[in-house]
């Protein structure tokens, strides 16, 4: 990796962690209410018959009432559960209050049974620390999403919140970049 760019990712992520530690609750919820109407009416998520997306964290646009309308509208969902190495599966969630945490205090699926045959998302909802308009996403750092979506075909949309975008996000080869970004 490109010293250059790790260090420029950091110093963005630092800088983003402050405005978003500035985000008021009433802004993380109206952005997320809005967040999740985008969402619900765009094509990728209205022709997608399996969407995997991840149990959100306080700081992330909440993902509670996507996974309620993915369930209702009879999606498969799919949640990442992380694996060693940086890697991470997709797995089937019926319910979201049977999650767990996991490796990194993520609430996460347990292992699947044995024969469960795990199907391909149709669409992946991304989480990031910040996004550009463009489909750049700086995420965590471990490269989780980067490995899995470098495996899959899956259309991809980023959830960002609007004070978290930016357009001097600087990617590398093993950067994926999303198909949308949305945002309140």
């Amino acid at each position: 990796m490109h010293e250059g760019a790790r260090a420029e990712k950091q110093r963005i992520r630092l800088e983003t962690r402050l405005i978003s530690e500035k985000l008021t609750p009433e802004y993380r919820q109206e952005a997320s209410r809005e967040i999740a109407r985008q969402v619900l009416e765009h094509p990728l998520w209205k022709q997608a018959g399996t969407v995997m997306m991840y149990s959100s964290l306080p700081v992330e646009p909440d993902t509670r009432s996507l996974m309620e309308t993915a369930l209702r509208e009879g999606k498969t969902l799919l949640l990442p559960r992380c694996l060693e190495a940086g890697r991470m599966e997709a797995l089937p969630v019926k319910d979201p209050g049977e999650l767990m945490p996991g490796t990194l205090g993520i609430p996460e699926p347990a292992s699947a049974e044995d024969g469960t045959r795990i199907p391909e998302p149709d669409l992946v909802l991304v989480p990031c620390v910040a996004a550009a308009p463009n489909g750049i996403r700086l995420g965590h750092g471990a490269g989780y999403y980067d490995r899995f979506l470098a495996e899959h075909s899956a259309k991809t949309i980023c959830l960002c919140f609007r004070k978290l975008l930016r357009s001097d996000l600087p990617a590398e080869m093993t950067d994926i970049s999303m198909d949308y970004v949305i945002s309140d």
